[in-house]
C-alpha cells in the first residue's frame, strides 16, 4: 500500500475564490447524490434484485451524473485534483461492479486535507460513509467544507500542541446523512476493502458544535435562572467566537487521545471496555482542554477563558440529556463533571436557580482532571478488570449506580472465570441513571436539543435574526 505523507502545512488565509455551493453544478450533484441515497441497504450496497429495486440503467445514470458534476467543480479545487480524479474511479469501479459494498480506499488515500490547512480552503468531499451521532447506514454523502485554520491556531499548533493530522471545519452545504446531529468526519467512516495502515487526518465541524452550544445554552441558562458574567454571556451570543473556542478545545481534546498514561482507541473499535471507561476517557480529553485553556488565558490567549466555560457548559447541560440512556458514556461524563463540581461546592442548585462560583470553577475542574490522570497512571501496575473496577469507583463516587447492578456490588456478584470482555455483557444499559436534577432538565431541554438536528452557523444566524 502506497503511504502518502503529510506535507508541512500553509498558513494563511486563502485568496478569494467561488464558492462551490454557488454553482449549478452543486444542487445537480447533490441531488443525484440524494437518489442514489435511497436505493442503498445498510452496507452501501444496492440491491438490484430486491423487491421494488431501482433500474440498473437508473442507478448508472444517477452515478454518471455525480461524476460529471465532481469533474465540472473540480477546477474551482485545484488541491483536490488527485482526490477527484481518484473518485471519480471509484465510482466507475462501483458503477461497472454492479453497486455492490462499495469500496473507496484508492480515494480516501487520495484525499489529504491536512495536508494544506490553509484557512477557507475549500473541499468538495463524497463518500459512501456512515456519519457519527448520524446516519448509521454507509450511505453515499457530499458535503463542502472550508478549513478553519487561523494563524492564531496554527502558532498554538506549532509550539504547544501538535497535531498535524486534525482540520478544524465548517459546513458549506451536505446531503441528509448530515443532516442530523453529526459534527465529525472521519476516515474510519468510509467504506473501503481494508483500513489503511495509518489514518492521516480528522475533521470536526465547529460551526455546528458552536450553534448547538449556544442554542441549547441559552436556553438552560434562561431555565435555570443562572447569573452569567458579562463577558461570558457575550460570548454565548457570539458564533464566531464560539468557533474559535470550540476549533481550540477540539484541537487538544484530540490530541489528548494519544498523550498521557495508557494509550486508549477512541473510536471504540479494537478494545471492548464498559462504556464508563469510555466516559471518562472523553471526560479526561476535555478535562486537558481545560486545564491547558487555564495555562493559555494566563498567557493572554483570547479564545483560551471560552474554551473554559465551552467546556463547562456544553458537558454539564448538553451532553447528559442528549441521547439515548444506553451506554449513553458523552451523558455520563457530564453528569460526573457536574456531580463533582456539586460535591465540592463549586455550583449550586438552590431555590431552583443554580449559581456558579466562577472563581473556584478552574481550581476544581482541574483537580478532577487530576483524578482521572491519577486513575490511568495507577492502571499500568493494574489488571485490566481491577482497572475497570477503579474506574466504577471512581464514578460512583460521585454518581450513584443503578441499585440492581451487578458491578456495582463488587466482584464477588460477577463470574470471575470469563474473560473481561464477556463481563462487559453484564453492564447495564443505564447503569448510572440521570439525577433528580437532570431528569428535570432532560424534560425542559429535550426540545431545544432536537431543535439542533442539522443546524449550522447559517441556520443558527437565521433564526436568531
Amino acid at each position: 500500500m502506497t503511504e502518502i505523507l503529510v506535507q508541512p502545512t500553509t498558513n494563511g488565509r486563502v485568496p478569494a475564490a467561488p464558492r462551490v455551493v454557488e454553482h449549478p453544478a452543486w444542487p445537480a450533484l447533490k441531488g443525484a447524490v440524494e437518489r442514489i441515497r435511497d436505493w442503498q441497504s445498510k452496507d452501501g450496497s444496492v440491491d438490484l434484485a430486491a423487491e421494488g429495486a431501482p433500474a440498473r440503467a437508473d442507478v448508472e445514470r444517477a452515478v454518471a451524473e455525480v461524476i460529471d458534476a465532481v469533474q465540472v467543480l473540480s477546477p474551482l479545487l485545484p488541491h483536490d485534483a488527485a482526490y477527484h480524479a481518484a473518485l471519480a474511479e471509484d465510482l466507475r469501479r462501483w458503477s461497472v461492479g454492479g453497486f455492490l459494498v462499495p469500496d473507496f480506499l484508492d480515494s480516501l488515500l487520495a484525499f489529504q486535507p491536512a495536508a494544506d490547512r490553509r484557512d477557507g480552503l475549500q473541499h468538495l468531499v463524497v463518500f459512501p460513509m456512515y456519519t457519527q451521532n448520524g446516519n448509521p447506514d454507509r450511505n453515499l454523502e457530499a458535503i463542502v467544507l472550508r478549513m478553519v485554520w487561523p494563524d492564531w491556531l496554527a502558532e498554538l499548533e506549532r509550539t504547544r500542541y501538535d497535531n498535524p493530522l486534525f482540520c478544524g471545519i465548517t459546513f458549506e452545504d451536505f446531503t441528509s446523512g448530515y443532516d442530523t446531529n453529526s459534527a465529525v468526519l472521519f476516515p474510519e467512516t468510509i467504506a473501503v476493502r481494508e483500513a489503511p495502515e495509518r489514518f492521516s487526518w480528522g475533521g470536526i465541524f465547529c460551526d455546528r458544535e458552536a450553534a448547538r452550544f449556544r442554542r441549547v445554552t441559552a436556553a438552560a441558562v434562561d431555565l435555570l435562572g443562572l447569573a452569567l458574567p458579562e463577558d461570558v454571556a457575550a460570548m454565548v451570543h457570539d458564533q464566531r467566537r464560539c468557533e474559535e473556542a470550540f476549533v481550540l478545545w477540539d484541537m487538544v481534546h484530540d490530541r489528548t487521545h494519544s498523550h498521557g498514561d495508557l494509550p486508549f482507541d477512541p473510536f471504540m473499535i479494537k478494545q471492548r471496555q464498559p462504556f464508563w471507561m469510555y466516559g471518562l476517557e472523553e471526560l479526561r480529553c476535555d478535562l486537558t482542554a481545560f486545564k491547558e485553556a487555564v495555562k493559555l488565558a494566563q498567557d493572554g490567549v483570547p479564545q483560551a477563558r471560552d474554551v473554559q466555560y465551552a467546556v463547562l457548559f456544553d458537558r454539564m447541560f448538553r451532553f447528559p440529556v442528549t441521547g439515548e440512556r444506553v451506554r449513553n458514556y458523552d451523558g455520563l461524563g457530564g453528569q460526573l463533571l457536574f456531580a463533582y463540581l456539586h460535591r465540592h461546592d463549586v455550583v449550586r442548585w438552590t431555590d431552583n436557580r443554580l449559581s456558579i462560583d466562577w472563581e473556584r470553577a478552574p481550581q476544581v475542574t482541574n483537580q478532577l482532571c487530576a483524578e482521572i490522570e491519577t486513575l490511568y497512571r495507577d492502571g499500568i501496575d493494574r489488571p485490566k478488570l481491577v482497572h475497570w473496577f477503579k474506574g466504577y469507583e471512581l464514578v460512583a463516587t460521585y454518581l450513584s449506580p443503578h441499585p440492581g447492578s451487578k458491578w456495582a456490588k463488587g466482584p464477588d456478584a460477577l463470574d470471575l472465570s470469563l474473560p473481561p470482555r464477556k463481563l462487559v455483557d453484564d453492564v447495564l444499559p443505564d447503569e448510572f441513571p440521570l439525577s433528580m436534577f437532570y431528569e428535570a432538565l432532560s424534560k425542559k431541554l429535550k426540545s431545544v436539543i432536537a431543535s439542533t438536528r442539522g443546524i449550522t452557523r447559517d441556520t443558527a444566524e437565521r433564526v436568531a435574526a
